[in-house]
């Protein structure tokens, strides 16, 4: 007996809202924008300063996530958190260099 197509599963999972990607990393995209204003001189970035790079790449955004980095960042300077950060970074080591490669055919 042949069998027509199976019947649509019924979805048992919620849809996440940032296509599967975890939301701590989505939180990357707004902090990169700002950042890329700063690049460009902002030295205190706004929320449309951020809206404006997202939307000029096509990014979609929540006026939250910008309004909160916006928030975080209030009296900081960016150069001096990423050299805070760097400090952090570095204690955690170089790792090694690769092991060399194998001898070659004969």
């Amino acid at each position: 007996l042949a069998q027509g197509p199976a019947p649509p599963r019924a979805r048992t999972r919620r849809p996440r809202p940032h296509r599967g990607y975890p939301p701590e990393a989505m939180g990357m995209k707004y902090l990169g924008a700002y950042l890329m204003a700063v690049i460009g001189g902002k030295d205190a970035p706004t929320g449309d300063d951020i809206k404006a790079i997202l939307e000029a790449g096509g990014i979609e955004f929540e006026q939250e996530m910008i309004n909160r980095v916006i928030e975080k960042m209030d009296g900081k300077q960016a150069h001096e958190l990423i050299a805070a950060g760097y400090g952090k970074f570095a204690a955690c080591g170089g790792g090694g260099g690769g092991g060399g490669g194998g001898a070659a055919a004969a």
